[in-house]
């Protein structure tokens, strides 16, 4: 039999899953489109980590964020003008000077290099690739690996293992062109590693801890994701205090690696990921980063770390099951950070499943996107105020205008307003300088009127960003302090 697709490495890696004790089919959505920042203002703690992570200076930690945030928007438009062209992209460069797209068509390539990147050609789509790694896993074979990727910047698929002559032999049994698959040698064995702010402790009985992924909520429910393999349906909870906290209200493990835990009313989750310094990072959304990008990761056992995205479509065997749809990353962790943050500058990237390595000698690690997170149980992200590139106060499309006095509150539209689809809502309430007006947004419950955003600060002027389901909407605008007039603008999905 042919041996023509062995490669040979020193890949010498042992994967654990991040959970503190024993044991603990993704789509891959368009980003949206927004207008990159002319400058960006990193979150706190960011550039120390990717200086200390990447081994950057200072400068060229800032230049990477500019570079990827910059270049997010080039990728996100050629991606949809090729089409099932499309082959796949990914950054290169110290600070992400250049992104490269791949296509299978070289009248493609003027369109790529006008648009600002490095233009590529390539035998076969990013789709057939999919497919075909689709395929390998319906074969519950795992073809002789514990690690299966999609290569896109070889344009192949790869898998880890220890005996490639023998996965080969899987490999063609599944039917799956050989040409497309490339079996590399590798002793790499997965297994599981052991106010609510992402990254936070949190305990499922007497010793098994994990850490907080993002706050979310469900209708009128707050509530955090989390790992699959740290609990399961009707687990209990408790925070970083011993106190009791929440119940898993859902999990998937194995096949997935996520859960989503709702918290009781002593708890108030928060748009933000703690940052390892005594700060946090907001959290603006949840828009898929390019492959190369950096990624920042926090947990409860080993704080903040960051590296990049290596590959994305990974699957994973531990020794409970197989999790199929993961992103690889260069980042390290530890038992315990299991279920903790993936965020790239302030877009939530996933929660934290398994790695190898350690964050002395440096690791893998691999997240569960976010958005089948979302999906799957129909949760909102909570955010900080607008995403980046969230149009300005001026630009919003519906304006409404009144006057309150103090402790006076009214609703806008005077009904309401009704979306079809899930979508992203955002507004802005412009008040006199000596009044503190606040802002919330309440969607109906089918019972009553709940508030699923706030903003609720000490200045006169309010901003509310949110992510959420169908429904009837309406916003609700407060005067806290004083009296006057008042402008509110917002955007419906």
């Amino acid at each position: 039999m042919t041996r023509r697709h062995t490669v040979t490495t020193g890949c010498v890696l042992a994967i654990t899953a991040l959970v503190l004790t024993a044991a603990p089919a993704v789509a891959r959505p368009l980003p949206t489109d927004t207008a990159a920042p002319a400058a960006l203002k990193p979150p706190p703690g960011m550039l120390e980590a990717l200086q200390r992570d990447l081994h950057l200076t200072r400068e060229q930690a800032q230049d990477r964020l500019l570079n990827e945030t910059r270049l997010a928007d080039v990728e996100a438009g050629l991606h949809q003008r090729l089409g099932d062209r499309f082959g796949g992209s990914w950054f290169v460069g110290t600070v992400a000077q250049t992104l490269v797209v791949t296509t299978t068509d070289p009248a493609d390539l003027p369109q790529i290099i006008a648009a600002g990147a490095r233009g590529e050609v390539v035998k076969r789509p990013l789709a057939e690739l999919d497919r075909a790694l689709q395929v390998i896993e319906t074969a519950q074979s795992t073809a002789g690996g514990k690690v299966r990727y999609v290569d896109v910047r070889n344009n192949r698929i790869v898998i880890l293992t220890s005996d490639p002559l023998a996965t080969e032999d899987l490999i063609e049994a599944t039917g799956v062109n050989t040409s497309l698959v490339q079996a590399v040698q590798s002793t790499e064995a997965p297994r599981l590693l052991g106010d609510v702010v992402g990254g936070d402790a949190y305990y499922v009985g007497t010793a098994s801890r994990c850490s907080v992924g993002f706050s979310v909520a469900k209708e009128a429910q707050n509530g955090f994701i989390t790992a699959g393999h740290c609990g399961t349906a009707g687990r209990t909870t408790v925070g970083a205090n011993r106190t009791a906290q929440g119940t898993f209200q859902g999990s998937s493990f194995p096949d997935n690696d996520y859960a989503w835990v709702a918290v009781n009313s002593n708890w108030t989750p928060k748009p933000a990921v703690d940052n390892g310094t005594g700060g946090t990072v907001s959290v603006a959304g949840s828009r898929e980063a390019i492959e190369g990008a950096s990624v920042c990761r926090s947990g409860s056992t080993t704080g903040w770390h960051c590296g990049l995205i290596r590959q994305r479509n990974t699957s994973v065997t531990y020794s409970q099951g197989t999790i199929t749809g993961m992103t690889r990353t260069n980042v390290c962790a530890e038992a315990g950070d299991s279920g903790g943050s993936f965020i790239s500058v302030d877009q939530a990237q996933g929660v934290t499943s398994g790695g190898s390595g350690d964050c002395n000698a440096g690791g893998i690690t691999y997240f569960q996107p976010i958005n089948e997170i979302l999906k799957a149980y129909d949760l909102t992200l909570l955010v900080a105020g607008d995403p980046p590139g969230a149009i300005a106060c001026t630009d919003y499309p519906r304006t409404v205008t009144g006057t309150l006095t103090g402790g006076q509150s009214v609703n806008q539209p005077t009904r309401y307003y009704t979306t079809s689809a899930r979508g992203f809502h955002s507004a802005c309430l412009d008040a006199n300088d000596t009044a503190d007006f606040d802002l919330y947004l309440q969607k109906w419950s089918g019972r009553s009127w709940v508030n699923v955003a706030t903003s609720d600060g000490p200045a006169p002027d309010e901003k509310i960003g949110y992510t959420g389901a169908a429904g009837f909407y309406r916003y609700r605008v407060t005067s806290s302090v004083g009296s006057g007039p008042y402008t509110l603008k917002y955007k419906t999905p």
